[in-house]
């Protein structure tokens, strides 16, 4: 029997260069994106000298970030879109000469070896002050604040991971809890210390097998992500 399931439309990127195009980005931002709950609460924490971590900014915020605390570098752990958030994002950054480098990791997954090898190499290689943010804040930017804490800062897995937590409201419940069971699985493997983890990623980190165990265990409880509705 034939599929009934329809084919999502390709979204077609709003024009900025019209004012109706940049009216539709700008709705886009607020509505779809549900910017209008980031108006007053960026989740933006200082995590680091120099380091910092935030939800999706908009166009004034990133004028606010240079002004203010000198970013010069934006990383989006969501990665490039045709959405309007994206595209009034990497407008507001090139007009403040700021880079914008599009870094995609996922929040209800297992990281990839590449992807955490890829982090170490990226932050040794960008320029001072940076931001990064994810949609929230929470998930994919507790990641990167994490492997920047272990490969930058040199500190253990296990200090490092307080990164993931709820003060940065990050919930361990619901899928989003593959990134609390990555880094548990490199703690219980006895490779705590940067070098251990570094070695561990390269040499025996089973991404399926942790994301199978952490499915297992969780079981039900992952009903919690249809509530909570975050990418």
């Amino acid at each position: 029997m034939a599929s009934t399931k329809r084919k999502r439309k390709p979204h077609i990127p709003a024009d900025l260069t019209s004012a109706a195009g940049r009216n539709r980005a700008h709705s886009e931002l607020i509505w779809s994106d549900h910017g209008f709950l980031r108006t007053r609460f960026s989740n933006l924490h200082e995590i680091f000298q120099g380091v910092w971590r935030s939800n999706q900014p908009s166009p004034s915020q990133i004028r606010a970030h240079v002004d203010d605390r000198g970013i010069r570098t934006i990383i989006n752990l969501r990665g490039e879109s045709t959405k309007g958030y994206y595209l009034l994002e990497k407008e507001a950054c090139s007009a403040a000469n700021v880079t914008l480098i599009d870094f995609q990791v996922f929040s209800r997954d297992t990281p990839t070896s590449a992807a955490v090898l890829g982090a170490e190499d990226l932050f040794r290689n960008i320029e001072y002050p940076v931001l990064m943010h994810c949609k929230s804040g929470a998930d994919r930017a507790g990641l990167m604040a994490t492997l920047y804490s272990i490969f930058v800062q040199g500190h253990s897995v296990s200090t490092s991971i307080e990164q993931l937590s709820l003060k940065y409201l990050h919930v361990k419940q619901g899928k989003t809890g593959m990134l609390d069971a990555f880094f548990q699985a490199a703690i219980d493997a006895g490779a705590d210390s940067p070098d251990q983890f570094r070695h561990w990623v390269r040499t025996d980190y089973d991404r399926i097998q942790v994301k199978a165990n952490f499915l297992k265990k969780q079981g039900r409880t992952l009903e919690l992500d249809r509530l909570l509705g975050r990418e």
